[in-house]
């Protein structure tokens, strides 16, 4: 028997093992490298398939996310459909790679049971909508913790109010603005001013654009900004007015941010509050 023939086949099947090995060990480290464990608000949810339906998410780590997700059903499924609800706060454990366009989602679990959110159908309502602007407002692929904390107290606060929560998405809206940039600046305000809805100012003369509120309508908005959801309950609006507030406030995004459409959860957000 010829034994350097014996070892040197020997050599090569050690050599070959180490090598699926090495390349098993450095797919094993690049996949625990991708696992990350982060909060996330639930902004809407997508039909992708028959199989599989895409859940748009604001993540504390990694800001605006897609992650696709299979419908299953039953108690043993580690991604529940059932708790993916507009604002609903889940802890999330993901594959997350920067190139993806689509993330991958391991599990998913309730951080915070939002019950009064899922059982009241007006703040239901208020949900889906705040929801759907937040994810036209969102647009950059990266994280905003200031934002995501601020958006993650506010549901926490609609969730507890049993009541007087009806001027809640308007201090929602506006306080959201001091994130993204251009939070109106009141401190020059005196009666009888307009509001340059261009600039975020009120000012003592008519603008020479046409973006701006009249006196009668600034002093409203000054009001508006005064709001919080500690004191917005002893602020009063009729129907008509909370509507001429909602739409004027959507005038004012659209003007700071580029391309922001219409929201189609507007109009039953109006039929809600007459």
């Amino acid at each position: 028997m010829d034994h350097s023939l014996f070892a040197g086949a020997n050599i090569e099947f050690i050599f070959k093992s180490a090598k699926y090995l090495c390349f098993f060990l450095l797919k094993f480290f690049i996949f625990v490298l991708m696992l990350h464990k982060t909060r996330a608000i639930v902004l809407y949810n997508l039909n992708y398939s028959d199989i599989y339906s895409i859940v748009h998410v604001f993540t504390e780590e990694f800001g605006p996310v897609s992650y696709l997700i299979a419908k299953m059903k039953g108690k043993k499924t580690r991604v529940p459909k059932s708790v993916f609800h507009p604002l609903s706060v889940l802890d999330l454990e993901v594959e997350h790679q920067n190139l993806r366009e689509i993330q991958r989602l391991r599990e998913a679990k309730v951080h915070i049971p939002m019950l009064s959110i899922l059982s009241n159908p007006v703040k239901s309502t208020i949900s889906i909508f705040l929801a759907e602007f937040i994810s036209k407002v969102i647009k950059e692929v990266q994280p905003n913790k200031l934002l995501f904390d601020y958006i993650f107290h506010s549901v926490q606060v609609l969730d507890l109010y049993e009541k007087n929560y009806a001027n809640f998405h308007l201090v929602f809206l506006i306080r959201m603005s001091q994130f993204l940039g251009f939070y109106p600046d009141s401190s020059g305000y005196a009666n009888g001013m307009y509001f340059d809805m261009q600039n975020g100012v009120f000012v003592p003369y008519k603008p020479a654009h046409i973006h701006f509120l009249n006196p009668d309508e600034s002093g409203v908005f000054f009001n508006l900004l005064r709001m919080s959801y500690e004191n917005m309950r002893h602020f009063k609006f009729s129907g008509n007015g909370r509507k001429a507030i909602i739409i004027r406030i959507s005038e004012y995004y659209r003007l700071h941010l580029s391309n922001f459409p219409e929201i189609k959860s507007l109009e039953i957000l109006h039929e809600v509050f007459g």
